[in-house]
């Protein structure tokens, strides 16, 4: 089966790395949907630079914890725009607090919000995919936290480790498709949600990582395009870390803080 990707749906695009990402792939010659929760402005921002790359691109509302809706929202995408051959589940939020002192409610709005408004929308992406009978790509917008915890992320861990297992049952259900299904797994991107807009990461030291610094929101784009394209025929089941070798510090990490301020998930 030759994979030709004409069609994609990146939800979470008004901004970071699914702006970031829409983008990279309308260089990669795919029209783009592009979907927005609360920043229609900044969807339309990334909107047009798709167009300017001489891609088209439509933007839709998506709200991931409307799992009566969302599941419409991207059908309604793939419509628009003639097909859906990848998927990349972005859309996503970052709620925590300490584990002991969280309520129920704040766990359910991160767990629908990360991992229930993703199946939705994933499940519906694949059925269009395995429809149509080209193949296709599903990536999935982790964390490094799909691999380690962090405290006071108790519902975020949760959500993004499901998400990983899911994205790997995809792949054993999906291979017989010609369907891929992958998880990128950022580590600290200068984008919105760590409060890094517009900031070169260059610019910003983070000695515990290996490369010393944060990402940038285009590096881990860059990884999604891959997995996104034919090249990448024979990679699914996996989960890519983009993350400065972040992950890499467990040890490292044990042995050299000095107090016991990480146990405080206010100070994180």
């Amino acid at each position: 089966m030759s994979f030709e990707p004409k069609y994609a749906i990146v939800t979470g695009a008004d901004s970071g790395i699914g702006r970031a990402t829409a983008v990279a792939l309308a260089k990669a010659g795919m029209d783009v949907g592009v979907t927005w929760h609360s920043d229609e402005e900044g969807a339309e921002e990334t909107a047009r630079e798709v167009r300017e790359l001489g891609r088209n691109a439509v933007t839709k509302k998506l709200d991931t914890t409307d799992l009566d809706a969302c599941g419409d929202a991207v059908d309604a995408l793939a419509e628009e725009l003639g097909g859906l051959d990848v998927f990349v589940n972005n859309a996503g939020t970052g709620d925590n607090g300490p584990f002991l002192e969280m309520p129920l409610e704040d766990w359910r709005h991160t767990m629908s919000a990360d991992l229930d408004g993703a199946f939705v929308c994933i499940q519906r992406a694949a059925r269009r995919m395995v429809a149509a009978g080209n193949g296709g790509r599903i990536i999935g917008v982790t964390s490094v936290h799909e691999h380690q915890p962090r405290v006071g992320s108790a519902a975020y861990d949760a959500a993004k480790h499901g998400l990983g297992g899911l994205l790997k049952t995809l792949a054993i259900e999906l291979g017989q498709h010609g369907i891929t299904s992958n998880a990128v797994a950022p580590g600290e991107i200068a984008t919105p949600m760590t409060g890094q807009t517009d900031q070169d990461p260059h610019e910003v030291s983070r000695p515990g990582v290996p490369l010393g610094r944060p990402g940038d929101a285009r590096e881990v784009a860059a990884v999604i395009a891959f997995l996104a394209s034919p090249a990448s025929s024979y990679v699914t089941g996996a989960s890519w870390p983009v993350d400065g070798g972040m992950l890499q510090m467990g040890p490292q990490a044990g042995s050299h803080i000095e107090s016991d301020t990480w146990r405080d998930a206010d100070k994180q």
